[in-house]
């Protein structure tokens, strides 16, 4: 059997069987004299070739459709796929398919057609599941088929239907409460009362009392309730907060890594590393946090720019300002496929192809050519973000101009004294200003906490072990309670984030 397995796969194990019996035949045939041995052989022969030639000349045609239920998983969770398969002409012998897969899905799924229980129209159903415990994007498909003819003598292999993206954004995480902006409704608004002239739709009505002038007197109402009712409105103000997510591969350390393993040099290879790992995460995890209690979030990078401009799995990637549950999914969807931004200083050839196969793999199937147009416009300035300066002028003027209009939370790798002095300028901007940076060794950050502390901001260091929970509740102790004995406090370790 082994023996057979080595020979080319273009008869199977019958096949080969019955052309050795026909070379056999053919000996005997010639020492023998025997014509009807000779006949034998050449039947025998003759057979498994005329399988080959039919079915390299018929070429099968078939119609495969893909979908996923969810279209996008989060990490940790799976996905259905349902893979539909017809046929677009007679199917004489059997056939046995595989889908193909990414390696870290492990085995690629088999299956017969047709099914056991094809639709009315002829259609077979499959269904199989996938799991990733990493963030991605990822090529599912295509479908490869072994035809074999009628005898089963011959098998023929071909490439059926194109592939499918998967995306699989990170999973956000539960974070206590955190009162960010001061006092806030249920939902996090905060309600100022005003006198104006209001639409309908915004009117609250009281009695009137004495003293309230009659402009203010709500007819409808009146007539509603046979007493004298006025206007009393109410404004509600959306909160708003801003998120600074460094993304540099100077930031988060050595021993960079592929995060989704594989061959660098292929589509699903990203530049990460633990670090940033654990800085993706906990910037989808506060996004939730606050998207969920009606805040509008900003979402910017250590420049001041989209933070999502370069990732290849954003709907949107020049869009910074995010609200509500479509925001949350245009965040988990950008953060998909978000890697590093190397280092110039450092930049190798693999380095360089990864980025050229990421700028090469954006989906076919694009949301709107107002994506696709921030897809080529993110991949043209990639070079530009690379000598941008780090929390320079250009990002300290935009958040200058959102002065006290929310919280100001920055998620940080190890970054250096100086940067530390630039970035401390944006404390006053902030109602809050709120600091996580993650490293390997954050007792090395003693030195720039107490720089950003000193000018205002609420900061914590952590390792990539540390809970993302942990770290965000340790943001609620104010500068002033720091002492010195605990200003120097990490978190190295806590649940797994």
């Amino acid at each position: 059997m082994a023996l057979v397995e080595r020979l080319p796969r273009v008869l199977t194990a019958r096949g080969w069987g019955l052309a050795a019996a026909g070379v056999l035949s053919l000996l005997f045939a010639q020492f023998l004299g025997r014509r009807d041995l000779l006949y034998l052989g050449i039947l025998l022969v003759l057979l498994p070739l005329a399988s080959v030639l039919v079915l390299h000349l018929v070429k099968p045609r078939f119609t495969v459709h893909r979908t996923f239920a969810p279209q996008s998983m989060e990490t940790g969770f799976t996905t259905t796929v349902t893979l539909s398969v017809a046929s677009d002409g007679p199917l004489g012998g059997s056939v046995v398919m595989r889908e193909q897969l990414p390696q870290r899905f492990g085995d690629a799924p088999e299956f017969h057609f047709p099914a056991r229980h094809p639709t009315p129209s002829g259609v077979s159903l499959y269904e199989y599941r996938l799991r990733s415990a990493a963030r991605g994007v990822y090529d599912v498909g295509p479908v490869t088929a072994g035809f074999t003819d009628p005898f089963g003598l011959g098998i023929s292999r071909h490439t059926l239907g194109g592939t499918d993206r998967l995306v699989v954004t990170p999973s956000p995480l539960d974070l206590p409460y955190s009162p960010l902006t001061g006092v806030r409704g249920t939902d996090g608004n905060a309600v100022t009362r005003r006198n104006a002239n209001p639409s309908d739709d915004d009117v609250m009505t009281r009695e009137y009392r004495h003293g309230d002038p009659m402009r203010r007197v709500h007819w409808a109402a009146t007539a509603r309730h046979n007493e004298l009712m006025v206007r009393q409105e109410e404004s509600v103000t959306t909160p708003e907060a801003t998120l600074i997510l460094d993304q540099r591969q100077a930031s988060y350390g050595s021993g960079f890594l592929s995060a989704f393993g594989g061959d660098p040099d292929t589509d699903s290879s990203m530049l990460s590393s633990p670090t940033f790992e654990w800085a993706v995460v906990a910037a989808v995890s506060i996004s939730a946090h606050l998207l969920e209690r009606s805040y509008a979030l900003r979402f910017v990078d250590e420049t001041g720019a989209p933070a999502l401009q370069r990732s290849v799995s954003a709907p949107w990637p020049g869009d910074e300002e995010f609200s509500g549950p479509a925001g949350l999914h245009g965040i988990a969807q950008g953060l998909a496929a978000l890697e590093l931004l190397p280092d110039p200083a450092k930049r190798s050839t693999s380095s360089q192809k990864r980025r050229s196969v990421s700028a090469r793999s954006v989906p076919d199937r694009s949301v709107s050519d107002r994506a696709v147009s921030g897809r080529s416009v993110s991949a043209r300035s990639v070079a530009d973000r690379s000598s941008a300066v780090p929390f320079g002028d250009p990002m300290l003027d935009k958040l200058a101009g959102l002065k006290n209009r929310g919280p100001l939370i920055a998620l940080l790798g190890a970054i250096t004294e100086d940067e530390a002095r630039d970035l401390g300028q944006a404390a006053e901007y902030g109602s809050q200003s709120l600091a996580i940076l993650v490293s390997e060794r954050p007792r090395d950050l003693h030195s720039v906490m107490d720089i950003l502390r000193s000018a205002g901001w609420h900061v914590v260091a952590v390792t990539p072990n540390a809970s993302v929970a942990t770290a965000w509740a340790h943001l609620d102790t104010p500068p002033a309670t720091v002492t010195s004995s605990t200003a120097k406090t990490t978190l190295r370790s806590g649940a797994s984030s």
